[in-house]
This record gives C-alpha cells, sequence and structure tokens, in this order.
C-alpha cells in the first residue's frame, strides 16, 4: 500500500530526527532524572521532514476533517503530510507553511525555508544545556488549533506515542536493571572486601603462632644448652672448690697471723693517737697563753706579733696531723715526730716570748732611770755636740785628702778565699762521678741532677703550699732519702759522693736562677730566697757553696774588685770580672749589668729572710748584719763607673727597709754619707752616656732622706702568702 510505504518513510525521518538519535548511556547517573528527561520532552521534526513534505506537496491533498467530525475518510488517497501535521505539535512557523493547515498556502516550501530551518535547528543543537526541541515563537495570539484531516493521522500519532511510551518503559527498564546491577556489584565487592580481610587476619594469627612457636623453640633450646653449661660449672666448680679449700686453709692461717699484727697495729696506732690528742691539747692550751699574755705583756718598744704568728703556724702543723686521722687512719711514727717537735717549739717559743718581755720590762726601767740621767746631762750634751760636729769635719777633710780604697779588706779577701777552696774542694770529690765511664753512674749523675735542677726551676709565686712542697722535696733529697724525680725514685746515698754532689748542683741552680730569673723578673727574688735561706739553714754546706758561686760570678757581691796580674789574657780577665765571654766576644755592658743586678738582688733577698717553718731558734744563718758589712765596704772602695751606681740602687730598693728597721738611725747616717760624700765620686767617674743608674741612685736618696723612709720592697712574700 501506498500509505504504508509513506508511513514506514515518515518513521525514518523520524528516527533520523535529534529525538530519534538519542543513545541510551551506560554511565547515566542512578536517579534517572537527565535521562527521563529526554522521554519526557515532546517530539519534534528534523529539518529533513521539510523534504518529505515537499515532495508530498505535488500530491492531490484529500478532504480533512476535524476531530470532532464522525465521519471517517478510508480513502487511500490521503496525503502523508496530513499524517505528520497530525501527529506532530508544531509551531506557528510550521503551521503557516504547512499545506496542511486551514490557514496554510497550497505553495510548497521553498530551499531558502529548509535551509533557514535547518540553521535555526542546528543553532539550538550547540547552543549549551538546550534541548534538541524546537521553542514556539512568542505571539499575543493562541496558536490555532490542529485539525486532523483523517483516521491514519490519529492512527499514526497514536503508534508514535506507543513507540514514546515504549522508549520511555524500556528506559525505566533499563535504569532499573543497571542500578540492581551496580547495588549487586557493591555488595560483591563488600562480600570480597570482608574475606579479604579475614583472611588477612588468619594470616596474620598464622604469623604471630609462627613466630611464637619459633621463640618457645629457641627457649627451648638456650634452656637446654644453659643446662649443659651449668653441669660443665658445676663440674668446674667441685675442682676447684677441691683447690680454694687447700688455699683457704693458708689463707686462714695467713689472716690469723695478720690479725695478730694489726691487732698489733690498732694497739700502738691508738696509743699514738692519744699521746697526739694530749700534744694538741698541750699545744693549744700554750698558743692560748701565748694568745693572753702577748698584748698584756706588749710594751711600746715590744712587738710579740711574730710570737704569735709562729705559734699560730706550729698549731697549724699539728692540726694538718691531726686532719689526717679523722680521716680513721692512725698517726704515723713520723707524724709523732712533727708533733713532738712542735710542741718543743712552742714550749720553747713561749720560754723566748716570757723571756723578751723579761728584758723589754727591764729596759724600759733602765730607759726610764737613763732618761732621768740625760735630763741632768742635757746641757753637756750641747757642748757635746758642737764638739762632734767639728770632729766629723776634720775628719771629712781628711778622708778627702787620704782618699779610698782601691781593693777589699784583708779579712774579706781571706773569706773570700776560704769559701772559693771550699767549692774547688767540693767540687773535686765526685769528679770521678762526673769522669765516670759506667753507664749505671752515668745515670744516676743525670738523676741526681734533675733532683737538684728541677724543684730549683719551680720555685715561684703561685702559693706558699707549693713552695713549701718544694723546699720539703729538696730537705728529703739533702737528707739522704728516696724523692721522686721524672717518675724515678734517687737518693744521694746511692753515690758515696752523691751528697756532695747534689749540693754543689744546687747551689749552683740558686745562683743561675737569679742571674737568669731574678734578673728578668724581680718579684722572682723573694719565693727563690727564702727557699735559699731555708736550705741554709738546715743544711750550711749548701749556703757556703751558694755563696761560693755568687762570688764568682758576681765579685762585687763580696765586695772584691779583682786586679789584672800580669801575664793574666784579657778574656781571661774579663771573665774573673764576671763578664760571659765566648767565641763571638764579650758580652754588652747591659746584659752583663742586667745579670749583676739580678744576682745582688738574690742575695739581697737571701740576707733579710728566712724559712717561716724552721725549728731553729736564733738569728738567720746568713742575717742583716752581713747586708750592713757589704755596705760599708762598697763604701770604702772607690766607685766603679756604672757598676757601683746600678748595684748600690738595687741592693738598697730591695733590702734598704731591713736594714732601716734593723739599723734606724745608724742606716740613716749612712744614706746621708752616701748621699752627700760618696755620691760625688760616683758621679765623677761616671761618663755622660752612663748616667741612667745614677740618676736612679740619687732620685732613690732624695726621696728617702725626703720622706725619711724606704718602702717595702716591691713583691715581698706576705702573712697571706703561706696561707694558699
Amino acid at each position: 500500500m501506498p500509505a504504508e510505504s509513506r508511513r514506514w518513510e515518515t518513521l525514518e525521518a523520524l528516527k533520523n530526527s535529534p529525538k530519534g538519535r538519542l543513545k541510551y548511556n551506560t554511565h547515566c547517573p542512578e536517579d534517572g532524572d537527565d535521562f527521563l528527561s529526554g522521554c519526557n520532552a515532546s517530539p519534534s521534526l528534523s529539518p529533513l521532514s521539510g523534504m518529505i513534505l515537499k515532495r508530498l506537496s505535488n500530491l492531490p491533498l484529500q478532504k480533512t476533517c476535524s476531530l470532532g467530525s464522525a465521519s471517517r475518510d478510508t480513502s487511500p488517497g490521503l496525503s502523508e503530510a496530513a499524517l505528520v501535521s497530525s501527529s506532530v505539535p508544531t509551531s506557528p512557523h510550521l503551521l503557516a507553511t504547512s499545506p496542511l493547515s486551514p490557514l496554510a498556502s497550497p505553495l510548497p516550501l521553498s530551499s531558502k525555508d529548509v535551509e533557514k530551518d535547518e540553521q535555526n535547528t542546528e543553532g539550538q543543537e550547540l547552543s549549551p544545556g538546550s534541548s534538541p526541541v524546537l521553542i514556539p515563537a512568542q505571539s499575543p495570539t493562541p496558536p490555532p488549533s490542529i485539525s486532523l484531516l483523517s483516521p491514519r493521522a490519529t492512527q499514526m500519532a497514536g503508534c508514535i506515542r506507543i513507540c514514546e511510551e515504549t522508549h520511555r518503559a524500556k528506559a525505566k527498564a533499563e535504569l532499573s536493571a543497571r542500578q540492581e546491577l551496580q547495588a549487586r556489584l557493591v555488595e560483591t565487592v563488600a562480600s570480597l572486601e570482608s574475606e579479604q580481610l579475614k583472611r588477612f587476619e588468619e594470616l596474620m594469627e598464622l604469623k604471630q603462632r609462627q613466630e611464637y612457636q619459633s621463640m618457645r623453640d629457641m627457649m627451648d633450646k638456650e634452656t637446654q644448652e644453659s643446662l649443659g653449661r651449668q653441669e660443665k660449672l658445676k663440674e668446674e666448680h667441685r675442682h676447684r672448690m677441691k683447690i680454694l679449700n687447700l688455699r683457704l686453709r693458708e689463707a686462714e692461717q695467713q689472716r690469723l697471723r695478720e690479725a695478730e699484727l694489726e691487732r698489733q697495729r690498732q694497739v700502738e696506732g691508738r696509743e699514738r693517737l692519744r699521746a697526739l690528742n694530749a700534744i694538741q691539747e698541750e699545744v693549744l692550751q700554750l698558743y692560748q697563753k701565748l694568745e693572753i699574755s702577748a698584748p698584756s705583756q706588749a710594751t711600746p718598744t715590744l712587738d710579740l706579733v711574730s710570737y704569735s704568728t709562729r705559734g699560730n703556724q706550729l698549731c697549724s702543723q699539728v692540726s694538718e696531723v691531726v686532719r689526717t686521722t679523722a680521716e680513721g687512719q692512725f698517726p704515723s711514727v713520723e707524724d709523732m715526730a712533727v708533733a713532738d717537735r712542735a710542741l718543743q717549739d712552742m714550749r720553747a717559743l713561749i720560754r723566748a716570748m716570757q723571756l723578751e718581755v723579761a728584758q723589754a720590762q727591764e729596759r724600759r726601767r733602765k730607759e726610764e732611770e737613763e732618761e732621768k740621767e740625760r735630763r741632768k746631762q742635757s746641757e753637756l750634751q750641747a757642748q757635746l755636740e758642737q764638739q762632734k760636729k767639728s770632729a766629723a769635719v776634720s775628719a771629712k777633710e781628711k778622708a778627702k785628702k787620704q782618699g779610698l780604697q782601691t781593693k777589699a779588706e784583708e779579712c774579706t779577701l781571706k773569706w773570700y778565699q776560704e769559701l772559693q777552696e771550699s767549692a774547688n774542694q767540693c767540687a773535686q770529690s765526685f769528679d770521678d762521678l762526673n769522669n765516670t765511664r759506667d753507664q749505671q753512674s752515668k745515670k744516676l749523675r743525670m738523676e741526681l741532677q734533675k733532683a737538684a735542677s728541677i724543684p730549683v726551676s719551680q720555685i715561684s709565686r703561685t702559693s706558699g703550699s707549693k713552695l713549701r712542697e718544694i723546699f720539703d722535696k729538696i730537705d728529703k733529697l739533702l737528707s739522704g732519702r728516696l724523692v721522686q724525680s721524672g717518675g724515678k725514685s734517687v737518693s744521694t746515698s746511692q753515690h758515696p759522693n752523691g751528697l756532695d754532689f747534689v749540693s754543689y748542683k744546687l747551689a749552683e741552680k740558686f745562683v743561675k736562677q737569679g742571674e737568669e730569673e731574678v734578673a728578668s723578673h724581680h718579684d722572682a727574688a723573694f719565693p727563690i730566697a727564702v727557699v735559699a735561706s731555708g736550705v741554709w739553714d738546715l743544711h750550711p754546706k749548701v749556703g757556703d757553696l751558694i755563696l761560693a758561686h755568687l762570688h764568682k760570678k758576681c765579685p762585687y757581691s763580696v765586695p772584691y774588685y779583682p786586679p789584672m796580674k800580669e801575664g793574666t789574657p784579657l778574656e781571661e780577665y774579663q771573665r774573673i770580672l764576671g763578664y760571659r765571654v765566648d767565641d763571638s766576644g764579650m758580652e754588652t755592658q747591659d746584659s752583663f749589668l742586667k745579670r749583676m743586678s739580678g744576682m745582688i738582688r738574690l742575695y739581697a733577698a737571701i740576707i733579710q729572710l728566712r724559712w717561716p717553718y724552721t725549728n731553729k731558734q736564733g738569728p738567720a744563718p746568713h742575717g742583716l748584719n752581713n747586708g750592713w758589712r757589704w755596705l760599708a765596704q762598697m763604701l770604702n772602695m772607690e766607685p766603679l763607673a756604672d757598676v757601683t751606681a746600678t748595684l748600690l740602687f738595687d741592693f738598697l730598693e730591695v733590702c734598704g727597709h731591713a736594714l732601716m728597721k734593723q739599723y734606724q738611725g745608724q742606716f740613716w747616717k749612712l744614706i746621708l754619707l752616701i748621699k752627700e760624700e760618696y755620691f760625688p765620686r760616683i758621679e765623677a767617674v761616671t761618663s755622660v752616656g752612663q748616667m741612667g743608674s745614677v740618676m736612679r741612685l740619687k732620685q732613690f736618696l732624695e726621696n728617702s732622706l725626703k720622706r725619711q723612709e724606704i718602702p717595702p720592697p716591691k713583691g715581698q712574700l706576705s702573712a697571706s702568702f703561706w696561707r694558699t
């Protein structure tokens, strides 16, 4: 049938329209709203339907009828355009151009209209978010109603509706199927994950059981091994116990012997401890008596501070010995000897103080009597003073006429020669030790020389305790006891001439320290001098050797100006004068004066110092009287250019304060004599280039006479130094 063929062509056209080309998306949303929105939209004609209408326009139109008509035209000549217009709602534009509309023109559509419709359709398809349905134009009047031309058109519209419903139902069914598929997929994945989790937990439990089992196996193995080792140890223990039982019996016997010795030692130690406590008690009682009696018995002319200081030192010695026993130790025999010696010194100190107080009181009584006599003879003193002045003037004129000596006195030269002979004999006594070829003797000589030289090199102003350690080490070495030197023990008793060798080297090192250390650092004279004085006090032979070395290197310390004998080479005579002469020639005058100054400063410090911990009473071994002798003999000799001024200044700067306190008025007369009589002689023999030392001496004399006081030397050791 022609109508059936046209129907299928119409369906083919609808199929090719934008609505008919919709495709089902497998990844559509689960709710399906967007998917169903395309099905719910009204269908529209494709732009190709214009071409179909153009083809159908050439066919004769059948009689149309409205929807409300009861008659039905079943003629086969019904046009395809009537079917299309009855089944699809169109826009007014399409209705106006459609040949099926009652108001339409019978003219066919032009190609321009078709192209215009295609352009509008393409524009609507390209717009984002828009649907492919043609949007009717806005019109102020309602669109005309559509009339059906025939029942076939109605049938066609119904088919289209049925087709749309079929597609919509199919889409809903596919959406439901997809949702069910997704739900099953999610359920399947969840069940798989749950199963995997269970397998993972089972795997972890299996690993834990395996590790636990391996640990148990290892512990069982170690237990078996430890049991085996224990058996071996028990066997070894049984064997050792047999040996130890034998040793224990021997050790028990040894312990009993040692216990008996320890008991005896404890008894002796307790006895010594009780004796030490008794000594300390007596020393403290004597010190309290000393402290009580010192302020009450002191007089303006009597200074008892030295006794109090010495008593404090003795108490400190005993306290130091007691302090060692506070740690649970018993005092040794040496400690008891030190405590006994301190007690004896304290008793002697009390007796000396009481004797001095009695003598001071007696002197005071005599002074009061003499004061009365002085008042009676005051008139005679004025006359005698006038006579003394005239005698002094005559003596000065006589001295100017006669002049001063050019060499030392006979007694001084004899003393100088005796010291040099004694030093030479000491050097000859250990000549075999110096020239030995025995390696053991050479090694002993080096160790003895180190033991004598190193402690002297370590003397410094660090602390009083350090200085005392150095002194004790030197005292032990000279006493023949063992001392540590360079990690080795050495003693002078290891060689018959070891004591002479050590004494000679020790004295030589003291003088060398004055020549080098004191010359560079003037403050170093006092710690070196106080140690030398202490050694001199306990070992007089070392003191004589110190003087011999000092006189040999610095003849001005005698004082002695060696004359040049006939046949003596110039270099040898320069060495006799104290100069250093080597292959490069004689040393400079400044270097020579610097060394001489260092040795004179050391000598001036020695004669005024004494070791504070000495046990001997009485004057120092080489006291201030030797300083007065040296100063008087220097002033009796003609001055030397540059040398005399330098040595006088150094000696007075170090020892002037001590001489002032000792000799008082006589000392100031001596200073006045130097200023008025001796200083012009020094200026007369001094050239212009040597006036530095002369000006220092002049300024020192002027300041001392102006202030009537000589300040204490710089670097002098104070009482607090010995507590450090």
